[in-house]
Protein backbone atom coordinates (compact mmCIF):
# COMPACT_ATOMS: atom_id res chain seq x y z
CA UNK A 1 0.00 0.00 0.00
CA UNK A 2 1.03 3.84 -0.98
CA UNK A 3 0.42 6.12 1.52
CA UNK A 4 0.90 9.40 0.89
CA UNK A 5 1.30 12.78 3.24
CA UNK A 6 -1.21 15.55 1.87
CA UNK A 7 -1.88 18.21 4.73
CA UNK A 8 -4.15 20.34 2.55
CA UNK A 9 -5.76 17.52 0.90
CA UNK A 10 -9.29 19.10 1.27
CA UNK A 11 -7.93 22.32 -0.47
CA UNK A 12 -5.79 21.10 -3.21
CA UNK A 13 -6.39 17.50 -4.59
CA UNK A 14 -2.54 17.55 -6.06
CA UNK A 15 0.17 15.59 -4.02
CA UNK A 16 2.84 17.88 -2.27
CA UNK A 17 5.94 18.67 -4.41
CA UNK A 18 8.23 15.53 -2.23
CA UNK A 19 5.01 13.23 -2.45
CA UNK A 20 4.60 13.98 -6.49
CA UNK A 21 8.22 12.80 -6.88
CA UNK A 22 8.03 9.90 -4.48
CA UNK A 23 4.70 8.84 -6.75
CA UNK A 24 5.85 9.03 -10.09
CA UNK A 25 9.71 9.64 -10.43
CA UNK A 26 10.59 6.37 -7.54
CA UNK A 27 7.70 4.26 -8.01
CA UNK A 28 6.35 5.22 -11.40
CA UNK A 29 2.52 5.25 -10.21
CA UNK A 30 0.25 6.05 -13.67
CA UNK A 31 -3.02 7.68 -14.36
CA UNK A 32 -5.96 5.33 -12.55
CA UNK A 33 -3.73 3.84 -9.83
CA UNK A 34 -5.47 3.76 -6.93
CA UNK A 35 -3.13 5.35 -3.73
CA UNK A 36 -3.91 5.96 -0.19
CA UNK A 37 -3.40 9.52 1.26
CA UNK A 38 -3.66 11.19 5.13
CA UNK A 39 -3.71 14.54 5.68
CA UNK A 40 -2.12 13.96 9.11
CA UNK A 41 -5.11 14.91 10.83
CA UNK A 42 -7.09 11.95 11.65
CA UNK A 43 -8.16 11.12 8.07
CA UNK A 44 -6.96 8.35 5.22
CA UNK A 45 -8.07 8.60 1.61
CA UNK A 46 -8.70 6.44 -1.16
CA UNK A 47 -7.69 8.29 -4.03
CA UNK A 48 -6.80 7.77 -7.97
CA UNK A 49 -4.11 9.39 -9.64
CA UNK A 50 -5.83 11.51 -12.52
CA UNK A 51 -2.74 13.41 -13.56
CA UNK A 52 0.99 12.30 -13.68
CA UNK A 53 3.44 14.27 -15.08
CA UNK A 54 7.15 15.45 -14.33
CA UNK A 55 6.47 18.34 -12.05
CA UNK A 56 3.00 17.00 -10.62
CA UNK A 57 0.46 14.52 -9.12
CA UNK A 58 -3.06 14.82 -9.03
CA UNK A 59 -5.58 12.95 -7.33
CA UNK A 60 -8.99 12.07 -7.51
CA UNK A 61 -10.73 11.57 -4.02
CA UNK A 62 -12.87 8.36 -3.94
CA UNK A 63 -13.25 8.18 -0.15
CA UNK A 64 -12.43 9.67 2.73
CA UNK A 65 -12.81 7.80 6.70
CA UNK A 66 -11.90 8.95 9.84
CA UNK A 67 -9.16 6.75 11.67
CA UNK A 68 -10.67 5.84 15.63
CA UNK A 69 -8.01 7.08 18.15
CA UNK A 70 -5.20 3.98 18.42
CA UNK A 71 -4.83 4.76 22.25
CA UNK A 72 -6.88 5.85 24.83
CA UNK A 73 -5.17 8.88 25.83
CA UNK A 74 -2.81 11.58 25.40
CA UNK A 75 0.58 11.65 24.96
CA UNK A 76 3.52 14.04 24.99
CA UNK A 77 7.42 13.50 25.75
CA UNK A 78 9.26 16.05 26.32
CA UNK A 79 13.24 15.26 25.94
CA UNK A 80 16.47 16.92 26.37
CA UNK A 81 17.92 15.99 23.32
CA UNK A 82 21.41 14.58 22.76
CA UNK A 83 24.62 15.90 21.00
CA UNK A 84 24.21 13.06 18.50
CA UNK A 85 21.19 13.69 16.34
CA UNK A 86 20.97 10.68 15.02
CA UNK A 87 19.77 9.36 18.24
CA UNK A 88 17.16 11.73 18.41
CA UNK A 89 16.13 11.02 15.27
CA UNK A 90 16.10 7.31 15.53
CA UNK A 91 13.43 8.45 19.05
CA UNK A 92 11.42 10.19 16.33
CA UNK A 93 10.66 7.48 14.52
CA UNK A 94 10.33 4.98 17.16
CA UNK A 95 8.25 6.83 19.28
CA UNK A 96 5.72 8.10 16.35
CA UNK A 97 5.69 4.47 15.08
CA UNK A 98 4.65 3.15 19.02
CA UNK A 99 2.23 6.11 18.91
CA UNK A 100 2.32 9.82 20.79
CA UNK A 101 0.68 12.62 20.08
CA UNK A 102 2.88 15.61 21.14
CA UNK A 103 6.81 15.83 20.97
CA UNK A 104 8.84 18.45 22.78
CA UNK A 105 13.19 19.20 22.82
CA UNK A 106 13.95 20.70 26.56
CA UNK A 107 16.56 22.69 27.16
CA UNK A 108 18.56 21.71 30.62
CA UNK A 109 21.14 22.98 32.34
CA UNK A 110 22.77 20.07 31.66
CA UNK A 111 21.49 19.50 27.91
CA UNK A 112 24.17 18.81 25.29
CA UNK A 113 22.54 20.41 22.57
CA UNK A 114 21.16 23.74 22.38
CA UNK A 115 19.41 24.18 18.64
CA UNK A 116 17.23 21.34 16.96
CA UNK A 117 16.15 21.65 13.35
CA UNK A 118 12.70 20.59 13.74
CA UNK A 119 12.11 20.71 9.59
CA UNK A 120 14.27 17.37 9.66
CA UNK A 121 12.07 15.80 12.25
CA UNK A 122 8.89 17.02 10.67
CA UNK A 123 10.27 14.78 7.94
CA UNK A 124 10.86 12.15 10.37
CA UNK A 125 7.57 11.97 11.39
CA UNK A 126 5.82 11.82 8.17
CA UNK A 127 7.89 9.23 6.96
CA UNK A 128 6.80 7.41 10.26
CA UNK A 129 3.09 7.71 10.47
CA UNK A 130 3.20 6.69 7.02
CA UNK A 131 4.80 3.52 7.60
CA UNK A 132 2.89 2.58 10.67
CA UNK A 133 -0.15 3.17 8.87
CA UNK A 134 -1.08 6.53 11.02
CA UNK A 135 -3.86 9.06 10.67
CA UNK A 136 -2.31 11.38 13.11
CA UNK A 137 1.14 13.51 12.98
CA UNK A 138 2.84 14.19 16.18
CA UNK A 139 2.66 17.84 16.79
CA UNK A 140 6.26 18.93 17.11
CA UNK A 141 7.60 21.62 19.05
CA UNK A 142 11.26 23.47 18.90
CA UNK A 143 13.53 23.79 21.96
CA UNK A 144 11.66 24.55 25.07
CA UNK A 145 13.40 26.13 28.51
CA UNK A 146 12.70 23.55 31.06
CA UNK A 147 11.73 26.24 33.37
CA UNK A 148 8.86 27.36 30.84
CA UNK A 149 7.32 23.53 29.98
CA UNK A 150 7.08 22.89 33.48
CA UNK A 151 5.46 25.67 34.87
CA UNK A 152 2.81 25.57 31.69
CA UNK A 153 -0.55 24.10 32.42
CA UNK A 154 -1.47 19.91 31.63
CA UNK A 155 -4.50 17.75 31.87
CA UNK A 156 -3.87 14.81 33.29
CA UNK A 157 -0.54 13.22 35.13
CA UNK A 158 2.44 14.54 34.99
CA UNK A 159 5.93 12.78 35.42
CA UNK A 160 9.53 13.37 35.59
CA UNK A 161 12.01 10.63 35.06
CA UNK A 162 15.33 10.85 36.74
CA UNK A 163 17.90 8.42 38.47
CA UNK A 164 18.43 10.67 41.97
CA UNK A 165 17.99 8.37 44.87
CA UNK A 166 15.01 10.24 46.43
CA UNK A 167 11.73 7.65 46.64
CA UNK A 168 10.44 6.99 42.51
CA UNK A 169 7.55 4.89 41.56
CA UNK A 170 7.76 2.74 38.25
CA UNK A 171 5.83 4.29 35.69
CA UNK A 172 4.02 0.73 34.87
CA UNK A 173 2.57 0.96 38.45
CA UNK A 174 1.35 4.40 38.29
CA UNK A 175 0.14 5.42 34.81
CA UNK A 176 -3.86 5.75 34.60
CA UNK A 177 -5.03 4.35 31.93
CA UNK A 178 -7.37 6.48 29.93
CA UNK A 179 -5.59 9.59 31.51
CA UNK A 180 -3.40 12.31 29.69
CA UNK A 181 -0.05 11.90 29.88
CA UNK A 182 3.53 14.22 29.64
CA UNK A 183 6.27 12.62 31.08
CA UNK A 184 9.88 14.25 31.11
CA UNK A 185 13.30 12.69 30.14
CA UNK A 186 16.45 14.46 30.58
CA UNK A 187 19.67 14.78 29.39
CA UNK A 188 22.15 12.17 29.52
CA UNK A 189 23.98 14.12 33.07
CA UNK A 190 20.26 13.35 34.24
CA UNK A 191 18.62 17.04 35.23
CA UNK A 192 19.70 18.81 37.50
CA UNK A 193 18.72 18.40 41.58
CA UNK A 194 16.93 22.19 40.96
CA UNK A 195 15.08 20.87 38.29
CA UNK A 196 13.84 18.28 39.56
CA UNK A 197 12.53 20.08 42.48
CA UNK A 198 11.06 22.67 40.49
CA UNK A 199 8.96 19.89 38.07
CA UNK A 200 7.77 18.10 41.79
CA UNK A 201 6.79 21.47 42.95
CA UNK A 202 4.52 21.62 39.95
CA UNK A 203 2.95 18.28 40.43
CA UNK A 204 5.52 16.32 38.65
CA UNK A 205 5.54 12.49 39.93
CA UNK A 206 9.34 11.25 39.77
CA UNK A 207 9.42 7.93 38.24
CA UNK A 208 12.00 5.02 37.68
CA UNK A 209 11.71 3.01 34.42
CA UNK A 210 13.40 0.10 35.88
CA UNK A 211 16.17 -0.97 37.25
CA UNK A 212 18.40 -0.55 34.61
CA UNK A 213 20.49 2.80 33.55
CA UNK A 214 19.06 3.78 30.72
CA UNK A 215 20.35 5.83 27.43
CA UNK A 216 18.03 9.29 26.95
CA UNK A 217 16.41 7.77 23.50
CA UNK A 218 16.36 4.38 25.17
CA UNK A 219 14.70 5.93 28.45
CA UNK A 220 12.21 8.25 26.21
CA UNK A 221 10.77 5.32 24.08
CA UNK A 222 10.61 3.05 27.23
CA UNK A 223 8.50 5.38 28.71
CA UNK A 224 6.10 5.34 25.30
CA UNK A 225 5.70 2.22 24.60
CA UNK A 226 4.92 1.49 28.65
CA UNK A 227 2.19 4.45 28.15
CA UNK A 228 0.96 3.02 25.39
CA UNK A 229 0.53 -0.56 26.45
CA UNK A 230 -1.47 0.44 29.41
CA UNK A 231 -3.90 2.24 27.35
CA UNK A 232 -4.83 0.09 23.78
Amino acid sequence: MHVFYTPDIDRTQELPEEEAAHAVRVLRLQPGEEVTLTDGKGHFYRAEISIADKKHCFVRVLEKQLQAPLWKNHIHLAVAPTKNMDRMEWLAEKATEIGLDELTFLDCRYSERKVIKTERIEKILVSAIKQSLKARLPLLHSMTDFKQFVSQPFSGQKFIAHCYKEERQELKDIIHSGEDAVVLIGPEGDFSEEEVSLALSHGFIPITLGPSRLRTETAALVAVHIINLLNY
